[in-house]
């Protein structure tokens, strides 16, 4: 690095600091699903489908931010799995429309569980009125991203 390039200490980085904690969340629910032989990428899609079953892959992409082959790989790991089903829209048959199965609904009882466990453990020892703080100022700095990258003439396509 050149000893004129600009320097931030990963310790003072927005960035780094909620990438640590995302990879802490992400490792804490990774080892939950493994008791059910489950994917973490999973567990995000199982998300959108509980709270709206029946829905196109284009929007459970847009829903997890991931690309739409990245989703398709996605649902048929599902498929093989016996989480999801897919069919052809009924008004417009290029349509897919992904909906969970028996198997994939009993799922949501015992796995939200785990989701508020952790975060119950994420927010140990922290007032409320500062978690409230936290997630406001959180959901901020995605906004002011968000309209960043949107503004971008052209778009990467890379999710990493």
């Amino acid at each position: 690095m050149s000893k004129y390039a600009p320097k931030l200490d990963p310790e003072l980085s927005l960035g780094y600091q909620v990438r640590r904690c995302h990879r802490r969340f992400d490792r804490l629910l990774s080892a939950y699903l493994a008791k059910h032989e489950l994917k973490t990428g999973f567990w995000y899609y199982l998300r959108v489908l509980w709270l709206r079953d029946g829905v196109t892959q284009k929007y459970l992409s847009d829903m997890t931010n991931v690309t739409e082959n990245t989703t398709v790989a996605m649902i048929n790991a599902m498929l093989r799995q016996g989480l999801v089903q897919r069919a052809k829209d009924k008004d417009d048959r290029r349509k897919l429309r992904i909906t969970l199965t028996d198997h994939g609904r009993a799922l949501e009882k015992e796995l939200m569980r785990y989701a508020i466990d952790i975060n119950k453990v994420a927010v140990a020892g922290i007032e409320p009125h500062e978690v409230e703080i936290c997630r406001s100022v959180l959901e901020r700095i995605s906004a002011n991203l968000a309209a960043e990258f949107d503004s971008l003439p052209a778009k990467p396509t890379d999710e990493g």
